[in-house]
């Protein structure tokens, strides 16, 4: 089973969500096979419990927490009559719950939580601990009140929990088995479209791009105008695409036309059509994409480059539902959901006078503003792990990047956005797709440049001195860098940092950063 494209659907989101905000935990997949494969890539969210971090950065620790999810996994894989969830205590005597995970009635894996105590620790417990540690992982100066840091979950709190991870189970079984029912009945009018543009195969896990996800599950099954905002290659219409194919008009067309790239004469004859005659070269009557897209989805893009004169008809067709062809004497009547999209600021134009406000106020009902990538760094890496597997070519013996490859693509703006990300990846998969990690000196001169001008190697900021120090300034950074980019907004910037608001406050008074900052503007935020 691919837990991949688990890990994007909006259950499974809002899950870790909860348990990252109730008890500072992450949810985890192990396969048919007891492998927990994001530990197997290294790719490890660093829990709150101080020594289950020693040991699941430790090559051995890594080795002996695996071992104990396996454990639980035989408990689940040797009786098919248990489908609830089950305990076990690790290697370092903490707790891990899970859920076993069953589809058509074949056992494929389990979700599991685990690194939790289920009561305080004591002096002894923490010398027991530290004693085991010391097995496998040097001595450590960063576990004075370790015991305050690891999670404690008492009976009430665990049946939550286990509630919760076998609603989980319950949701991917049921997700799989609406897959395999839809694949056995008659292909719907567009299968790969249907199957390309469902959310969750649009990829980002970051707060930015769940705020999009919970939007656009709002807008598809309505019929309002929606505009997209977001630079050149964001993904505008990936997502409305989306949008059309999960609302009520999926089965009807989807029509797309790129408003910069005729002159006004072409553009309103490719909208609305003509009759024949009605200019030179007119030898027939030709329908406009208004007609062809009737009963569907119109997506505008770069609606901002429309002129005055088109901008006017535009919005007769929004407001009345009709048009007239060029050269024609008939009104034509249409029933279109329009979904425009634009890189530019249009209250702006409006303001300058380059865009009418009444069309601005008609297709600005419901908006949606895409982050650009350098504002949602967090879903680098499972994009590029998408884009390598999208790409990856039969023969090619790429697994990754290395270290500084990622370190300087996660250092770079990005400002091609999600398009420039793919066609680099796609390129160091051609350039050296015979490599089992892509090195840092395959990436193209300008994002190198970018980072690290002059050349050398990539030095990532405090990337010497102790490690809890170093992590330490990491996190104060993200934090200050947020409350400057949010304007104090303590509530946005919890959910984008994917922690509590209350855990945000204490981290924000214990680094010192609640002087200096804008006017707070929590208050907008509430309204």
């Amino acid at each position: 089973m691919d837990f991949e494209k688990h890990q994007s659907l909006h259950t499974i989101i809002m899950l870790r969500d909860v348990i990252r905000k109730w008890w500072q935990m992450e949810l985890s997949f192990a396969d048919r096979h007891g492998v927990v494969h994001e530990w197997q890539r290294g790719d490890i969210a660093p829990p709150p419990n101080p020594f289950c971090r020693i040991s699941l950065f430790s090559k051995e620790g890594l080795r002996r927490c695996s071992q104990s999810v396996r454990v639980l996994h035989e408990k689940f894989r040797g009786n098919k009559k248990v489908r609830r969830s089950l305990f076990h205590d690790c290697h370092l005597n903490f707790s891990i719950v899970g859920a076993p995970l069953y589809v058509d009635n074949e056992y494929a894996g389990c979700l599991f939580v685990e690194g939790f105590a289920r009561q305080m620790l004591n002096a002894r417990d923490v010398e027991v601990l530290r004693s085991r540690l010391l097995q496998f992982a040097p001595p450590f100066s960063d576990l004075d009140r370790a015991d305050e840091r690891v999670p404690v979950l008492d009976g009430s709190e665990l049946a939550k929990l286990s509630d919760l991870l076998e609603f989980a189970a319950q949701e991917i079984a049921t997700h799989e088995s609406e897959l395999a029912r839809r694949e056995e009945q008659a292909p719907p009018p567009s299968p790969e479209a249907l199957e390309r543009y469902r959310f969750e195969k649009i990829i980002g896990r970051s707060g930015p791009m769940m705020e999009i996800f919970r939007l656009m599950e709002k807008v598809a099954n309505s019929d309002s105008t929606v505009l997209i905002n977001g630079e050149s290659g964001t993904g505008k219409e990936l997502v409305a695409r989306a949008i059309h194919h999960n609302g009520p008009r999926k089965d009807q067309p989807f029509v797309v036309q790129n408003c910069s790239a005729f002159n006004d004469n072409l553009l309103e004859s490719a909208l609305f059509g003509h009759t024949r005659g009605a200019f030179t070269g007119a030898l027939r009557d030709k329908k406009g994409l208004f007609e062809v897209a009737d009963g569907g989805t119109f997506f505008l893009d770069e609606v901002g480059d429309m002129s005055p004169a088109l901008q006017v008809k535009l919005l007769r067709v929004l407001q009345e539902g009709t048009f007239l062809p060029v050269g024609g004497t008939h009104h034509k009547e249409v029933n279109v959901r329009v979904v425009a999209a634009t890189h530019k600021d249009l209250g702006e134009l409006v303001k300058r006078g380059e865009f009418r406000e009444d069309l601005f106020y008609r297709i600005n009902v419901i908006r949606l503003q895409l982050p650009p990538l350098r504002e949602r760094r967090d879903d680098l890496p499972v994009l590029i792990d998408h884009f390598l597997r999208k790409h990856h070519r039969e023969g090619q013996r790429t697994r990754g990047l290395s270290t500084e490859a990622l370190a300087i693509l996660g250092a770079y703006a990005w400002p091609g956005n999600i398009r420039e990300l793919e066609n680099e990846i796609e390129r160091l998969l051609v350039l050296g797709g015979d490599l089992e990690m892509l090195p840092a000196e395959l990436l193209s001169s300008r994002i190198r440049d970018a980072v690290v001008p002059g050349g050398g190697p990539f030095i990532p900021p405090r990337a010497h001195g102790r490690l809890h120090e170093a992590v330490e300034a990491l996190e104060r950074e993200m934090i200050h860098q947020g409350l400057l980019r949010t304007r104090n907004n303590k509530s946005r910037l919890a959910r984008e940092l994917g922690i509590s608001r209350s855990n945000l406050i204490l981290k924000i008074a214990r680094y010192g950063l609640d002087r200096g900052l804008p006017e707070d503007d929590e208050a907008e935020a509430e309204a």
